[in-house]
């Protein structure tokens, strides 16, 4: 196994097409991968079609693949049935949730040996010969085996967070459920980002924002 992996020509599955997914195929894309999606809502795998990206079940994705990327936030995504499927060399690695997506424990229990090639890169060699990598044990691979988040990206979500904490504070008492981020809490970490990074854009006319807010206008 070199130390460098030719993303260009390997077909990389990429499961889930939720905002990491999206944005793990974009850049594989960008690489020149030949770029699968795997996914459970139908909306989502229409919007990865119409993309351009190839979409299948994850057992037909699990005989072609090179290279494997989890972003699902769910559990048990590539099982055993899975990985017996895959070609030798094929690589596994989880940017979306704990270490359940990529479940390690499914290579334990199929490899008939195992050996570490260098720090967050375990080989497991499957009866057969077969050999299987998985990347950081299988946890968030982009902290794992990197140095984290960007700031530039780690800045906007703790201004959302603290924005989310003060709006928490200042509300009247709120029934135990999952609340949406408020939208002027986006939109101001937003406004905050773009003025930064020096970036002007558009406001609304008067008549722009008449013309969305009516039904009357422009039906005929």
């Amino acid at each position: 196994m070199g130390a460098v992996i030719l993303f260009a020509g390997k077909n990389f599955v990429v499961c889930g097409y939720g905002w990491c997914g999206r944005g793990i195929a974009m850049r594989a894309q960008g690489m020149g991968a030949n770029v699968i999606v795997t996914e459970t809502d139908p909306t989502r795998a229409l919007e990865a079609a119409m993309n351009g990206f190839r979409v299948m079940p994850i057992a037909e994705a699990a005989v072609v693949g090179d290279i494997f990327v989890t972003a699902t936030g769910d559990t048990s995504v590539i099982r055993k049935e899975h990985m017996l499927k895959m070609e030798d060399g094929a690589i596994l690695a989880n940017s979306g949730h704990f270490n359940v997506e990529v479940n390690p424990k499914y290579l334990e229990e199929l490899a008939t040996s195992k050996r570490n090639i260098r720090p967050n890169l375990d080989e497991y060699t499957l009866k057969g010969g077969r050999r299987l990598y998985l990347l950081a044990e299988g946890r968030l691979v982009n902290l794992a085996a990197a140095e984290g988040h960007p700031s530039e990206v780690m800045d906007m979500s703790f201004a959302n967070q603290a924005l989310c904490v003060e709006y928490l504070a200042k509300s009247e008492r709120l029934p135990p459920k999952v609340f949406t981020v408020p939208k002027e809490i986006d939109e101001g970490v937003a406004r905050l980002k773009l003025k930064a990074m020096k970036i002007e854009i558009d406001k609304l006319t008067a008549e722009q924002r008449r013309y969305l807010t009516t039904w009357e206008m422009g039906t005929t």
